[in-house]
């Protein structure tokens, strides 16, 4: 199960999606974590990482993937945004999950085919893939399951490129230890 989280200070999404096969999934819940804009900010932060662990709780998922944030154009925003970002990561982290990041690109490349991909095209390819009945709404809600989406479509990518590394790693060992002298087997 993948819990994905479109990170926000105002407006969190998030999205619990649980693959039902190779190319399948389904949305176990979708929805927004909201916080007064008014409210102090440690309160509104403190309200985020409870939300954050009663989801984490809630769902127990093995994998959380998060919105890498990596360009604002208003640094009022960006700092909001990088701290619910940082919330969900620790709160992922302490609680014995796996953390991920995909960029937006990374996201709609993997949802939509395109990394250019505008918020419609994103929403559709999301209801499409989760056979949902309409668009999911709101936007954050959507972008939080495009992200669980996308690290579905990954990970088999990265399992492959990670054994791919251990293979090399240990053919560039055993060679060395051959180099050495070592009388090395392999197998049983």
């Amino acid at each position: 199960m993948v819990l994905g989280i479109d990170p926000g200070l105002t407006r969190c999404g998030y999205a619990a999606i649980q693959a039902t096969g190779p190319n399948s999934a389904i949305a176990l819940s979708l929805g927004v974590i909201k916080t007064p804009a008014t409210d102090p900010l440690p309160k509104r932060l403190a309200e985020l990482r409870s939300e954050f662990a009663t989801l984490i709780a809630e769902f127990r998922p093995h994998v959380v993937a998060v919105e890498h944030i990596f360009f604002q154009n208003n640094v009022r925003s960006a700092m909001s945004v990088g701290q619910a970002s940082g919330l969900a990561l620790a709160e992922a982290w302490s609680c014995g999950c796996e953390v991920v990041q995909y960029t937006p690109n990374q996201v709609k490349g993997a949802v939509a085919g395109w990394g250019a991909a505008d918020k419609i095209q994103v929403q559709k390819m999301v209801q499409a893939r989760l056979g949902l009945s309409q668009v999911p709404r709101p936007a954050d809600a959507a972008d939080a399951a495009a992200l669980a989406l996308c690290h579905l479509a990954m990970s088999p990518l990265r399992v492959r490129t990670m054994n791919a590394q251990l293979d090399r790693l240990a053919t560039a060992r055993i060679a060395a230890a051959k180099a050495a002298g070592a009388n090395v087997k392999v197998g049983s």
